[in-house]
């Protein structure tokens, strides 16, 4: 009650306008992007407060160290060795099957400095589950963040990546200039993972 009273205070004196479909009504991989600034956090909480979605998401182990950490796991952080793809994958596998929250949110084109492809981790994960995949956005031009659709990915990478790239088609970021195109090493050579 009070996570959706803070969000809907953000929303009423927030420049920023929440423009989104319908929460999933079951677990859901939330595939967040452009994710291009901290902004990026600060308006994912909004849209889950205010759709009143238990999300949990990842963090470099140095964002969970001191009274920040405990403040981080608060606000559903976990933190994970992001030098072992492979693990974190795993780890996150185990935790949606053991159902621990409604949603684990990934930012698939990774930290903010400029990278050419987008991690597959979020593929893996949905795949390994079987969860649904429920892209959420940020839109610097429209000022709008939100849910789009969720659907369950075919295992066809580059069909369900063209449904990916049509939704964010048109989605800026909140930096436009640091946007990375949705799109996987594996589409490119197929056989290969984007891990890193």
């Amino acid at each position: 009650m009070i996570k959706r009273l803070l969000a809907r205070g953000f929303w009423t004196v927030s420049p920023w306008t929440l423009r989104s479909e319908d929460a999933p009504s079951s677990p859901s991989v939330f595939v967040a992007a452009p994710h291009t600034s901290n902004w990026d956090f600060i308006l994912m909480l909004a849209v889950a407060w205010q759709k009143d979605i238990d999300i949990f998401w990842v963090g470099k182990d140095a964002l969970f160290k001191g009274i920040g950490g405990k403040i981080m796991r608060a606000l559903g952080g976990v933190a994970v060795d992001r030098k072992n793809p492979q693990n974190v994958v795993s780890e996150l596998v185990d935790r949606m099957s053991a159902g621990h929250g409604a949603g684990l949110v990934i930012t698939p084109d990774g930290t903010r400095g400029g990278h050419e492809y987008w991690k597959s981790g979020f593929y893996r994960i949905a795949q390994e589950t079987g969860l649904p995949v429920t892209l959420a956005y940020v839109d610097r031009h429209t000022m709008t963040s939100g849910l789009g659709p969720t659907f369950t990915l075919t295992g066809d990478v580059s069909a369900d990546m063209d449904r990916i790239r049509e939704f964010f088609e048109d989605k800026s970021g909140f930096y436009p200039h640091k946007r990375v195109e949705p799109r996987l090493r594996s589409e490119l050579n197929p056989g290969t993972e984007s891990r890193h």
